[in-house]
């Protein structure tokens, strides 16, 4: 989901929303939320990607390697695939999804200043991690400056939180119980959702033909226990929690219920996305 870009990543004051790491949060982040949040928007960004027949492809941002695991099985048998992130914890998670002759590379990187050559790959992917880039245009630049011409970048953002009723009740509970300086965190995870304003920012990067799809899934909750601690635990929010006094813990129960009684439809949470797929020119 996210990268800890060093464009920006220092937060002022207590707030570090990009270090997804310490805690057991890839743990929480991989088993809680990656079923529930991230699986099913994998699939799509994966699938269009591999639609592509790319000979050499890269992921930025790839975290636990959710969609990494994706593209590798659907990518031609023939093609590289580079994986990058700067959370070195998320990707040791990353790492155990993979046997050790399976052809993918992990690469410590930052999208906003990749260590790669200039047409050095024919699709480029992030899922959920431009939210979290400090300087958005910046890694936009980069991922046209690295892909061929004709290349694809796809990358995802979800929606407001307005169209996200999971953490929008969340972010409703922790108002509750931190009446004064609530802890922010999903305000960067459902706050980039302007399609105008990124599809502006992607044609000045370089970018052309910029398909865009809103995609809305009915995603099934199988173990809410889990899905609610890794909603607290999960994530930098947990982090900033604990810097305002108050165990994470403690919010695990509460969440599960809002969960339940507020978010949930049948046992499936609500969810909704925009997938960005553009032609490097």
């Amino acid at each position: 989901m996210a990268e800890d870009s060093r464009e920006g990543a220092a937060a002022p004051g207590k707030d570090d929303f990009t270090r997804f790491a310490g805690n057991s949060i890839p743990e929480h982040y991989d088993r809680g939320l990656g079923p529930v949040l991230f699986a099913g928007f994998g699939e799509r960004i994966a699938r269009r990607a591999a639609s592509y027949e790319p000979r050499r492809a890269l992921e930025t941002a790839a975290g636990t390697g959710i969609v990494t695991r994706l593209l590798r099985d659907l990518l031609p048998a023939g093609a590289t695939l580079v994986a990058t992130d700067l959370n070195a914890p998320m990707m040791e998670v990353a790492k155990t999804k993979f046997r050790a002759d399976e052809p993918v590379e992990f690469r410590a990187a930052d999208a906003g200043d990749l260590p790669f050559l200039d047409g050095a790959f024919d699709v480029a992917v992030c899922q959920f991690g431009v939210m979290f880039f400090a300087d958005k245009a910046k890694s936009y630049r980069e991922a046209r400056r690295v892909l061929a011409e004709g290349g694809r970048y796809l990358f995802n953002v979800f929606d407001s939180l307005a169209s996200n009723p999971c953490p929008r009740v969340v972010g409703e509970l922790l108002a509750s119980a931190f009446e004064i300086d609530p802890p922010p965190f999903l305000r960067v995870p459902y706050g980039y959702a302007s399609i105008d304003a990124i599809v502006a920012a992607l044609h000045d990067a370089g970018f052309r033909d910029v398909r865009v799809d809103v995609v809305t899934l009915m995603s099934r909750v199988d173990d809410l226990p889990a899905f609610a601690a890794a909603f607290v635990l999960g994530s930098p929010l947990a982090d900033q929690i604990r810097a305002r006094g108050l165990d994470p813990l403690e919010l695990v129960a509460p969440v599960e219920s809002v969960l339940r009684e507020r978010a949930l439809e049948d046992g499936c949470a609500p969810l909704r996305a925009i997938l960005f797929d553009a032609e490097a020119h």
